[in-house]
């Protein structure tokens, strides 16, 4: 699908769409759980449908409702699943995934996107080796096999902390304790305190050291609860952002409290108004393509702790350089910082591409709110927030949808 945007006047409130991160930890947890759980404030996009259909392949019973599921758990530790968790383009839900899969010591096949198992899984696949287990991967799809013990657990690799929030979510139920000991201090900190939180949520315990150590208490048992999922910061700023290019938007719903990395987008956005900044993204990622949008805006700047970018659904640091070169923006893109320079932005001289990637979507939208311009691959969107474009002619739009 193509979106053409036209140059639009932007005003009124949006509410924070939920949280994703918090929503798949929630969902987790909740399946792993003894009774019956209600999570209210769901949104399904791709990625949440995709853990919510492994979570269901591995025994749990979930009524999907209008903006909430209910969830009666299942014992992982004697699951034998009958058919093949899709994980569609969902890297935390394959992450997470594994270590659970691992816990019945019954075959487990995954499938998904080519792109999706591009991605790193080396943290599994050292783990399996070490343990004697089966770790086959393939372009789309992976099995495994084999059964975690409690003990030490050693990540070398800090190239996400979706690996450690897999092992986190699991250990617990095994009967001895574990720890999950790291080459050096984890990036995406909060990502972590997130996965603690929800744990302690539904009466799971885990410790950090403040450095390089957890502690995992075996023989716990994850509890019923009732809960609802907090707004999403790395998607509200797709909306904050509307106030750098001329819109007049505010959002609502975001926790003063809350541990999600991504919440610094406020403080960002001042520092890219106030000119020429560098931003650290080692802890908040996602916000990369909406950063490069605004500094190309603004003036130019520059992120640092940028490495893992390459990573995501998107090599995204050089998309974005391509993407916004449409738009008149100059950016060099190194091995852990990207820089932005100062030059004049325009309607895009051709058509943008999502190249699979909702957040590129996303991003080149809001400057198209004062540019205009079209894009192909809209739909990508549906991955983290499939109203997106529902959402931006809600307060101002002016948006048409075409096939291509």
């Amino acid at each position: 699908m193509i979106a053409k945007i036209s140059p639009s006047k932007i005003s009124g409130c949006v509410k924070a769409p939920p949280s994703k991160s918090m929503a798949h930890r929630y969902i987790i947890c909740a399946s792993l759980a003894e009774g019956k759980s209600r999570i209210d404030n769901i949104a399904y996009s791709e990625d949440i449908k995709a853990t919510l259909d492994c979570m269901e392949a591995l025994g749990a019973k979930i009524h999907r409702g209008e903006g909430y599921v209910e969830i009666d758990g299942t014992d992982t530790l004697k699951a034998t699943p009958k058919t093949i968790l899709g994980v569609r383009e969902s890297g935390s839900t394959l992450r997470f995934m594994i270590p659970i899969a691992l816990l019945s010591g019954n075959k487990t096949e995954f499938c998904g996107s080519t792109r999706l198992f591009e991605r790193p899984l080396g943290v599994y696949e050292a783990i399996a080796k070490e343990n004697g287990f089966e770790f086959e991967k393939c372009e789309n799809g992976l099995s495994v096999c084999g059964r975690l013990n409690g003990g030490k657990y050693y990540i070398n690799d800090n190239k996400s902390s979706q690996f450690i929030t897999g092992l986190l979510l699991a250990l617990p139920l095994l009967d001895d304790d574990s720890e999950i000991i790291l080459e050096s201090f984890p990036e995406s900190k909060p990502y972590i305190d997130m996965t603690m939180e929800a744990m302690r949520d539904f009466g799971v315990r885990a410790e950090f050291d403040g450095e390089r150590v957890f502690r995992i208490f075996g023989n716990q048992k994850y509890t019923a609860r009732n809960i609802t999922v907090e707004g999403d910061c790395s998607n509200a700023a797709f909306f904050e952002a509307l106030n750098i290019v001329g819109g007049e938007a505010s959002v609502s719903g975001i926790r003063k409290d809350t541990l999600q990395g991504d919440a610094i987008y406020l403080d960002y956005f001042k520092k890219i108004k106030e000119g020429n900044p560098v931003l650290d993204i080692s802890d908040c990622p996602d916000l990369a393509p909406i950063l490069l949008a605004l500094l190309a805006e603004c003036g130019g700047g520059r992120l640092v702790g940028t490495r893992r970018l390459r990573f995501k659904e998107s090599d995204r640091g050089e998309v974005m350089k391509k993407e916004l070169s449409k738009f008149g923006a100059k950016i060099i893109c190194l091995e852990n910082q990207i820089t932005v320079e100062n030059t004049k932005l325009h309607t895009p001289t051709e058509r943008i591409s999502s190249n699979s990637d909702h957040r590129v979507v996303m991003a080149c939208a809001v400057l198209m709110t004062k540019y205009g311009g079209e894009i192909d691959g809209c739909e990508d969107c549906a991955k983290s927030m499939p109203e997106f474009f529902e959402r931006m002619a809600e307060v101002g739009m002016d948006v048409r949808m075409h096939n291509a």
